[in-house]
Order: structure tokens, then sequence, then C-alpha cells
């Protein structure tokens, strides 16, 4: 089993900052990626940004030079630093791992989200 759980939404102003962290637990023998989506009331879940082991990163146009997406690979955990956040940045933010597991299986794991809110 493998798990992924996200930490750090919350309502923040316009203009303001928060960070995201997640970790994958369990059985894991390597992650190959990690990354962040998100969706909107009433839209599609998107990407945001991704990290693949490698150093490989990737991020949505919406998002580029405003945040920026780190990995502690020692600790299995994947941040995301939002600043000049903006109204239409809320949403659920969604943590996935695309993980191989000790037992040799490949998993793609999503956690359940968490709520950042931009509002004055």
């Amino acid at each position: 089993q493998v798990q992924v759980v996200e930490s750090g939404g919350g309502l923040v102003q316009p203009g303001g900052s928060l960070r995201l962290s997640c970790v994958a637990t369990g059985d894991i023998f390597r992650i190959n990626a990690m990354g962040w989506h998100r969706q909107a009331p009433g839209k599609e879940r998107e990407l945001v940004a991704t990290i693949i082991t490698g150093g490989s990163i990737n991020y949505a146009d919406s998002v580029k030079g405003r945040f920026t997406i780190s990995r502690d690979n020692a600790k299995n955990t994947v941040y995301l630093q939002m600043n000049s956040l903006r109204p239409e940045d809320t949403a659920v933010y969604y943590c996935n791992a695309d993980v191989r597991t000790i037992w040799g299986r490949n998993m793609n794991v999503w956690g359940k989200g968490t709520l950042v809110t931009v509002s004055p």
C-alpha cells in the first residue's frame, strides 16, 4: 500500500503566499514523479506542477513565475510554494505520486486534496 497526504491549504488574501506539502508513505521502492493538480469549482482537474526524479520540472503556464515545486527525496515529500496568489487560484489541490513499490508494482496514487481559498 502507498498513500499520499497533503497539508498546508487555507484561506489567504490576494497577493499572499501559501506552502503546500505532500508526503508519500508505504511500501515505496522508488518514486518516479510527484506533482500537484488542482480542481476549481465547476472546472476539470488540471495540472499545476510536476517534478520527475532526475530533476525535470514542469509548470502550468498560469502558475509559471509564481509557484515553485520542490522535493525532499529523503522524506518522500514534495512541496508547492505559491506566491502572488490570485482569486483564480482557488481550488482543491491534489498531490499525485507515481511510484514503484517494493513488490515490483507500479502505482499512481492520489491524495484526498487540500483546499486553497484566495479571497479578500
